[in-house]
């Protein structure tokens, strides 16, 4: 059997991603989706979900590279520059090893507090902005012990080819994994993104899929000239939302026998 799981992140990233990613779940192939909750826009994005896409999967995106933290920057001063944000990514690469786990797992309990506040419900998993919570075993394991806590699911990006911020960890998986035994998919698609968003890539991930279940990473979004000017991937969320609402992608999930569904389910 093989099962796909079609997961957007950045859920709240602006109230115009969040409103791509609804239409690219009612009127495309998206199935879950993952919510920035130190947004604080974010908690209204996630009411407007329950009501229009009461479907749609919804975990939350763990976020310690973006924007400003839930918690009183003085009470996770570890994770904030002196100006009280989070970290960009390199900083926060350079910076892991003073990270205080407390300070960390604080913050992301409260992102997932903060989720549950919103939707009245646990969420489905986790994963995280720019995969800041493989970037070292201590992070991950963190990530484990939440979602152990919360009963949720996670996403696995350790399948296949793996960037080198997560080499460190990599090594540590199976030990982690026997340890807290958390559900998550069998397989990990991360290609599916900037250049290789395309129809033709997509639809050679349908065409190849494993049996098992598969998740695909997306970023489906309305963008305008000023999100442009604060982020690199911008047009590209357009784009992808045009191919995720492709009848042939439909199509061709039909055609290979692929049930598509939430990480609730596994």
């Amino acid at each position: 059997m093989k099962r796909l799981i079609i997961n957007s992140d950045d859920y709240g990233r602006t109230p115009e991603i969040s409103r791509g990613i609804r239409e690219a779940h009612l009127r495309g192939v998206v199935t879950s989706t993952t919510c920035m909750m130190n947004i604080p826009t974010t908690a209204e994005d996630v009411a407007i979900a329950l009501k229009e896409t009461p479907a749609l999967g919804m975990g939350v995106h763990l976020v310690l590279t973006m924007g400003n933290p839930i918690s009183a920057p003085e009470t996770v001063p570890s994770i904030t520059d002196w100006n009280g944000h989070f970290f960009k990514y390199t900083p926060l690469i350079d910076h892991l090893s003073n990270l205080n786990m407390d300070e960390v797992k604080r913050e992301w309990r409260a992102q997932i507090e903060a989720f549950m506040q919103a939707a009245g419900r646990k969420p489905t998993h986790l994963d995280s902005h720019h995969h800041s919570s493989y970037f070292s075993p201590e992070l991950f394991h963190g990530m484990l012990e939440l979602a152990k806590e919360y009963e949720c699911a996670i996403r696995f990006p350790f399948t296949g080819e793996i960037s080198k911020e997560l080499e460190a960890t990599d090594k540590h998986v199976p030990d982690l994994i026997k340890e807290f035994g958390p559900r998550h998919p069998d397989g990990f698609v991360v290609n599916f993104y900037d250049e290789g968003a395309t129809r033709e890539e997509f639809l050679n991930i349908i065409n190849n899929l494993p049996d098992g279940t598969t998740e695909i990473m997306c970023h489906p979004g309305y963008t305008d000239d000023a999100f442009a000017k604060e982020s690199v991937y911008n047009k590209q969320r357009d784009r992808e939302l045009e191919i995720l609402t492709h009848p042939s992608i439909r199509e061709a999930i039909q055609a290979n026998g692929i049930q598509l569904i939430t990480f609730a389910e596994l």
